[in-house]
Order: structure tokens, then sequence, then C-alpha cells
């Protein structure tokens, strides 16, 4: 699927994305939902999150945070509290340190609770996209603090390409499994 460009294609790529990974997990055996992910073989996927996410449960965490940041950064910055797309401290150079602060503070949550957050967070997302126009989301200088970029750069890279990621980084966690 292209890029989204339009609310609706955005929609529609944000909804097809997620009902892709919901189906995929809703698939996996036990075995595969229960063994600790493990790409140390694989010397091809050398980026940090390959080590970092240890299971299932890690990944659909990772995607509730970064709708959480999506979140609260609109909602602030719309209601005319300066705030950075990041959490503070961290900049586009140092986000993996902070993904690792998501990691850790979620390593107590279960599966089905990570799943519960996902969904919840997935459609807060949902319905604030629904909310805002299509020049809102894909005009550049709507907002300004939202840089030279276009909102609906953020609310794509936190929905359907990293429900791409995820779905991405699933299967070969189960492909590894099943290859052995």
């Amino acid at each position: 699927m292209a890029r989204p460009k339009t609310k609706n294609e955005l929609l529609e790529a944000a909804t097809l994305n997620y009902d892709k990974l919901l189906k995929l997990i809703d698939s996996m055996t036990e075995i595969e939902l229960s063994t600790e992910f493990d790409f140390s073989s694989d010397v091809t996927k050398k980026e940090a999150h390959w080590k970092r996410d240890k299971n299932v449960r890690d990944i659909l965490i990772h995607l509730h945070e970064w709708h959480n940041l999506m979140l609260e950064w609109v909602t602030n910055n719309k209601a005319g509290v300066r705030k950075l797309f990041l959490m503070e401290g961290y900049n586009w150079k140092s986000y993996g340190e902070m993904n690792i602060v998501f990691w850790k503070r979620n390593q107590t949550v279960s599966l089905d609770m990570a799943l519960q957050k996902l969904k919840k967070s997935h459609n807060e997302i949902i319905n604030m996209i629904q909310s805002m126009s299509n020049d809102e989301l894909f005009q550049k200088n709507v907002y300004e603090w939202v840089g030279g970029s276009t909102i609906g750069s953020y609310f794509i890279s936190v929905t359907s390409s990293h429900y791409d990621w995820a779905i991405k980084k699933i299967k070969a966690h189960i492909k590894l499994i099943n290859d052995k």
C-alpha cells in the first residue's frame, strides 16, 4: 500500500495494518507467543530493537507508548501548551534510549494487558484522526509546532508504518521458531 496522502487513506492504512497485526497475534500458537525472541543468529538484524524486544508484549507496549506520545503531543499543543513530540530529555538522535525507558517501565505488564492498552490507544488515535480535517492532517504549516512536516506524517508513523514494523518483526520471530 502506498504512503497515505489523505485522511481517508490514513484511516484505511491504519485500520488495515492494525487488523493484520491483531489477526497475526490471534493466529500465533502458545509456543510462538511464549518463546522469547532471539534474533542473535541473524547478522542482518543490527538495529537496537532486535535486541530490545523480547516478546509480543514488548512490541504491543512499544506501539502503545508511541500512541501516547502522539496523543499527548497533539492534545497539549492544540490546547496551547507547548510540548515536544518526544519525551523531555530525548531527541531524534537519542530516541532509542527513550524506547528503552518504555521497555523497562512495562516489564510487569502482561500480554493481555498490553493488548488492552494497545486497543484503547489505537481507538483514541483513530478518533483523533477522525476529528481532524484532511487539510489539518496533510497541509504543511497548519500547526507551527509540527515544524516543516505535516501532522499526518506523524500519524502514519505511529499507526500504519509502526504496525507494519511490528508485523514484520513478529513474522520473523515465528519463522525462526518454525524453522528449528
